[in-house]
């Protein structure tokens, strides 16, 4: 499974932000691809699956915005807009920078605020 995540190199909330980055060292190693757009701001919702589904709107995958908030998504089946979606993601990827193990490494410290703010995670 070929499984790529796309987040801001330039945050808006930079807690979150953090909170992000601190999940990057279990993807990576699990073999999930983590690019971080750096050409400036970047917050879509898009998802693509086998080249047949996608999802295009405002909904994030967490908690909050599946079951609390009033969020809407566009879910595309076999629809020729599928490939553009995943064109357009593969485009941003020009844009981005790679994740790598060694992006990921850093000191005690940094590494336990990491962890203590994922507690917060679904809270922000």
């Amino acid at each position: 499974v070929d499984v790529r995540i796309t987040t801001p190199y330039i945050p808006d909330k930079k807690l979150v932000h953090f909170c992000t980055r601190s999940h990057y060292r279990e993807l990576v190693k699990a073999g999930v691809g983590i690019y971080e757009y750096t050409a400036g701001f970047i917050h879509p919702k898009t998802f693509v699956a086998d080249d047949r589904v996608a999802t295009v709107g405002t909904v994030n995958m967490d908690f909050r915005s599946l079951y609390l908030h009033f969020e809407c998504g566009t879910w595309l089946y076999q629809s020729r807009a599928v490939k553009q979606v995943k064109d357009d993601y593969l485009e941003t990827l020009a844009h981005c920078k790679k994740i790598t193990e060694e992006d990921c490494r850093c000191n005690f410290i940094t590494r336990f605020i990491q962890d203590a703010v994922r507690i917060f995670a679904p809270l922000i």
